[in-house]
């Protein structure tokens, strides 16, 4: 039985579950396969490190170079994270006629698409299935199994520690920074959780599924991206009174006159399925204008979940490589030289619902007036609802959600509405999707 020889940049928890996989489910895979799988190089930081699996009979280096240079090496597995150091790599292992496989979302979102150029041009394929969404075949699901769509929409909570947080906030007394504490004991945060909880690796996955729904370039300096630091716990008791969920959402949609790219909080109906995942989950639901909302779930990280990711693709990649390029899966879905280079809109161009929240003087008129600049911008309340404000017994929280109005006029809004006298502080503002 022929055997393909894989080399793996970095053994972390990824790097360990790729090859533990190997190890034990090659029987498995070879009767899939056809073929047997062997790893026989890996690069790794510290060459003098305990390894969290057996690497008899593999080559352990701390010289990358040698494995994207190894003559032996068909596959180069990059999970060393970083978009400096891996580009230059890849670009090398590229040249070099070897296949890709990657987990590494940052690096697909700014640079895949020189990358997948070069690819094209020297005959190579480049697998990047556990990029998004862990365990998840999300990329295999819309890129393939939605082939016959045209797609409407794609959203979904694609990072589990904004998620695990947004849903312990839901307990009696939990706040934001508390939530994060305990996140980051667990292990699901960072001691940096800034590329999470701000929505930065949310919006490199974003980039990629947008890319693969709609056929258009990789464009993840054009993604509008918002954190949940500033949602409280309020919000979310609120949202709930009202029949909503709030979720860390990216959302892809196609708009009048281009695409509409956003990571940010949103409130989802109850109803809908998006709305109870919780914890380290991750979930993405597409629209395709035939088969209508689908949805994939699954766990988003760590080593098993994310390894049989990338086992998969080196399955794939096997399975394709001795095709000729036409027949081959496109790598963003769409045949290269129709990858629209399509305009992505500002926020501003946007229309959504919204939820308001802020503190207003409890006396008579101000509903009134609240109102009336509201309907000065075609604005409608959907859901009201009004408590005591704790402490400040001449005010009130008024909380309140709206029908679907564009960004742009719902700032104007806001801004007419904070110059009152009768609003204290800021009014939060969080955006509402239905999804259906």
């Amino acid at each position: 039985m022929n055997t393909v020889k894989v080399g793996l940049l970095g053994l972390g928890t990824v790097g360990g579950g790729t090859v533990s996989i190997l190890q034990n489910t090659m029987d498995e895979i070879s009767r899939r396969l056809g073929q047997n799988i062997e790893v026989v190089i890996i690069a790794v930081r510290d060459i003098n490190r305990a390894r969290p699996v057996d690497t008899t009979g593999i080559t352990i280096t701390d010289n990358t170079a040698e494995v994207v240079n190894h003559p032996d090496v068909d596959i180069v597995v990059e999970l060393m994270g970083g978009t400096t150091l891996a580009k230059t790599l890849l670009e090398t292992a590229i040249e070099n006629g070897k296949h890709i496989v990657t987990a590494n979302k940052a690096l697909i979102a700014e640079h895949g698409n020189a990358l997948f150029n070069k690819a094209k041009e020297k005959g190579v394929l480049i697998g990047y299935e556990a990029a998004v969404a862990g365990g998840i075949p999300v990329i295999k699901a819309v890129r393939e199994g939605l082939a016959a769509n045209k797609i409407e929409w794609i959203a979904g909570i694609i990072n589990g520690t904004g998620n695990y947080i947004l849903t312990e906030m839901k307990k009696p007394g939990a706040d934001f920074a508390q939530v994060l504490k305990v996140a980051q004991e667990l292990g699901y945060a960072e001691a940096d959780p800034t590329f999470d909880v701000e929505g930065i690796d949310a919006a490199h996955k974003l980039t990629i599924l947008a890319s693969i729904a709609f056929g258009i370039e990789l464009q993840f300096n054009k993604v509008y991206t918002e954190g949940i630091s500033k949602v409280t716990a309020d919000d979310i008791r609120y949202a709930s009174l009202l029949g909503y969920e709030i979720k860390h959402l990216g959302v892809a949609s196609r708009a009048e006159n281009g695409y509409s790219l956003r990571v940010h909080p949103t409130l989802v109906p109850k109803n809908v399925l998006l709305a109870n995942v919780n914890g380290v989950m991750n979930a993405v639901m597409a629209k395709g204008n035939h088969v209508g909302p689908t949805m994939y779930y699954g766990p988003g990280a760590g080593a098993g979940p994310t390894a049989s990711a990338v086992v998969a693709d080196i399955i794939d990649v096997i399975r394709w490589k001795n095709q000729p390029q036409a027949d081959q899966v496109p790598a963003l879905a769409f045949a290269q030289d129709k990858l629209e280079s399509a305009p992505v809109v500002s926020i501003d161009e946007v229309e959504v619902g919204y939820y308001l929240r802020c503190y207003a003087k409890d006396h008579a008129g101000v509903l009134a007036k609240i109102s009336a600049i509201l309907a000065e911008y075609d604005i409608s309340v959907e859901h009201m609802h009004q408590e005591p404000s704790e402490g400040k017994p001449e005010e009130a929280n008024l909380v309140m959600t709206t029908s679907r109005v564009k960004e742009s006029m719902m700032n104007q809004a806001l801004q007419a509405l904070s110059s009152l006298d009768e609003i204290d502080g800021e009014i939060t503002r969080i955006r509402v999707e239905d999804l259906g």
